[in-house]
């Protein structure tokens, strides 16, 4: 730790872990301690920690060919991109692969201006898209605008869940609306059913794209393969879902699904990117989606999910639990901090938010009832103290 510290440009404030291996929904530390990891790496471990089929999918591909550029086909990109809009909502038919989260909405909305011929962008207060130029300048939440100064312009900013916001600003200069369906950094905030409904109407009268942020909420995080086109998102399909975290299990891979209609405007050489479908992530995204099929873990999340939010109702302190699947906002009446700190002594890895009395869960998709139990015990005993 104290050599990582002195050579590598301090970013993130560390947790006092070395992790040197992983299992399942585990993470071994290099003097041989077990953590419980109900966070997964920022929400990258979806099908747990070294995933067997994912790993052996790596070795194979590894000693065939570790990359070459989109300028040649490649038969692991075409299983990849044909895999993924298999389980996509039936509107999504094309796959642009990219290497993140925030190059895929960066590439979103440029995707949205090419097919409107109009520049302004509407995000949420409480919306967190990335770290780059365009995407942070279409953050509205606490410090990561200001961060990303001077930002992008045209970027206009409405009210989460307040559809009358929206069409106050939604003009023919805009050429997206893009949202997180969960706000995951805000504190898990989700919308009612009604508002996404009303966004994809508004988008169809007026011409504007909508975009669903997915990076958290995709890859079978809330118990469906997308929130884009769930009951509980009101059935809506948007024109461009953007993916990353757990597409890869680890290996950094990202992507845009988009219609006919939104592909139709893009000519050769107006996207691209260098490490973006490279056979190695290729490999781990279709290898991720199998195993997610393979080890029914959709079904998983959502008992297992039941079952923890059961086993909070009895927790002292937890005033409600946010969100869907294992994307969930664990509310106290108090400070989260102290808690998260807590549970980490108790080696239980979780996460905070913007939201200082909301702790984050965001675990592995095979995370299992008898790893909520020791979770909800130990949550027990400190809410207790």
């Amino acid at each position: 730790m104290t050599n990582e510290d002195q050579f590598q440009v301090a970013t993130y404030k560390k947790m006092p872990i070395a992790a040197e291996r992983g299992e399942g929904v585990w993470i071994y530390t290099n003097d041989g301690e077990r953590y419980l990891d109900l966070y997964g790496g920022h929400a990258v471990a979806g099908t747990g920690h070294c995933h067997p089929h994912v790993v052996n999918a790596l070795r194979e591909q590894a000693g065939e060919l570790l990359f070459y550029s989109n300028l040649v086909y490649s038969s692991a990109r075409a299983r990849a991109a044909e895999k993924l809009v298999s389980i996509a909502p039936r509107n999504l038919t094309k796959a642009f692969f990219c290497n993140s989260g925030t190059e895929a909405n960066e590439n979103a909305m440029r995707m949205a201006r090419m097919s409107t011929g109009r520049e302004k962008v509407i995000t949420f207060s409480g919306g967190f898209h990335g770290r780059t130029a365009d995407a942070i300048s279409a953050t509205f939440l606490g410090k990561y605008r200001e961060i990303g100064k001077p930002n992008v312009p045209g970027h206009l900013e409405a009210e989460f869940g307040n559809i009358d916001s929206v069409r106050e600003l939604a003009d023919d200069t805009v050429a997206a609306i893009m949202l997180e369906p969960i706000q995951s950094m805000a504190g898990v905030r989700m919308a009612q059913s009604d508002f996404y409904r009303a966004l994809r109407t508004l988008c169809d009268e007026r011409g504007i794209v909508l975009i669903y942020d997915e990076v958290q909420t995709g890859v079978g995080r809330t118990g469906e393969w997308f929130f884009a086109g769930s009951a509980t998102g009101g059935g809506v399909v948007p024109d461009v879902v953007t993916l990353a975290k757990a597409l890869g299990s680890g290996v950094p891979v990202a992507a845009c699904l988009v219609t006919d209609a939104i592909s139709s405007h893009i000519k050769e050489s107006d996207l691209g990117t260098t490490f973006g479908g490279g056979m190695l992530a290729m490999a781990a995204v279709t290898a991720t989606l199998e195993a997610i099929e393979n080890d029914r873990m959709l079904a998983n999340v959502k008992t297992v999910e039941a079952h923890l939010r059961q086993g909070l109702r009895e927790v002292e302190q937890v005033v409600a639990v946010h969100g869907l699947g294992f994307l969930l906002g664990i509310e106290f009446n108090d400070k989260a901090a102290p808690v998260f700190q807590a549970l980490l002594e108790q080696k239980i890895i979780t996460g905070t938010s913007s939201n200082p009395k909301v702790l984050r869960l965001l675990p592995p998709l095979c995370l299992e009832k008898e790893h909520v139990d020791l979770f909800v015990d130990a949550l027990t005993r400190i809410c207790t103290c």
